[in-house]
């Protein structure tokens, strides 16, 4: 038996009770309703008014925010199906995985891409405009969704091309590992995100200091870009717990296989829900235009 297959044993044999396990999902669907709100006001806000979507660092906040809405919606759809119906079949598992594992990915590139376009407009401020146009933007954010897509997709292939095609009638309790368990996959995937993992952060720290020597000769905007760029560390650091999650969760879950379900739930908790709750208040209430209109809008509906 290998270390997914025990795992998954683990949480077999060791169900929470229904005490715990009503309260896990209660905690999950109000974290989920509450993210979805804050969420869904931010995309409205913006498509309300034309200067947000046609300005490229709203269109790159929003994309991270519907992103994040995609993560969170799915995530707690198997979260939730994991407590009731348990075993689903693994084709509807693959759909899942897939939508998960690609806006997992796509949420550190797009902070990269967020890093650049605030380089871009503090040290070559005559040029920002040519060079982020809107069209630009929006390939940008394409070419992040087939980068994405064609990683997260090649885990299914490989599968199918190696597994019975009987595969496809089984039943299995979601997740990444028990969706694609091939020892090839899980390097493949150690390696891709090392690789996204360095040139991320090649990014970051190249932007980060460009505007650190600006800050020397210039004042308040590029004060605030060079702390735009701390924060997408930060948010950088929470997205990469999601790479480093797996062998630490395996880990735990050897060392105290009876809490084999409040690892899953504790990982939950820190890799996905906390990284999506930090974007709306690092991004969107940072930023004073993005902030009055957002309040207004909300004042509105109290209203």
């Amino acid at each position: 038996m290998n270390g997914s297959a025990a795992n998954v044993s683990m949480i077999v044999q060791y169900r929470d009770s229904f005490t715990k396990a009503v309260i896990k999902n209660v905690i999950i669907l109000v974290v989920g309703i509450f993210l979805n709100y804050i969420n869904s006001s931010l995309i409205h806000t913006f498509c309300k008014h034309q200067m947000f979507y046609m300005n490229p660092r709203y269109i790159l906040f929003i994309h991270l925010v519907m992103n994040d809405l995609i993560l969170v919606n799915v995530t707690i759809m198997l979260f939730v199906i994991s407590y009731t119906i348990y075993r689903i079949n693994i084709c509807m598992c693959w759909m899942f995985m897939l939508l998960a594992v690609v806006a997992t990915e796509n949420s550190p590139l797009n902070l990269a891409c967020m890093a650049l376009e605030c380089y871009s407009a503090v040290c070559f401020p005559l040029h920002h405009l040519q060079v982020w146009t809107i069209k630009r933007t929006l390939t940008l954010i394409l070419l992040m969704w087939t980068t994405t897509t064609v990683s997260a997709t090649s885990d299914l292939v490989i599968t199918l091309a190696t597994e019975h095609l009987t595969i496809v009638h089984s039943q299995v309790f979601c997740l990444r590992h028990t969706a694609f368990p091939l020892d090839v996959i899980t390097t493949k995937r150690d390696v891709t995100y090392a690789l996204f993992l360095v040139i991320i952060w090649i990014t970051i720290f190249y932007t980060y200091f460009q505007i650190l020597l600006m800050a020397k000769t210039a004042g308040k905007d590029t004060v605030k870009a060079r702390n735009t760029i701390i924060l997408h560390s930060f948010q950088l650091l929470l997205c990469m717990a999601s790479y480093l999650a797996p062998a630490l969760r395996e880990l735990l879950q050897k060392l105290f296989p009876k809490n084999s379900t409040d690892i899953l739930f504790v990982s939950y908790i820190v890799v996905q829900v906390l990284p999506r709750s930090t974007s709306p208040m690092i991004y969107g209430l940072r930023d004073p235009t993005f902030r009055k209109y957002l309040k207004r809008y909300m004042l509105a509906r109290s209203s």
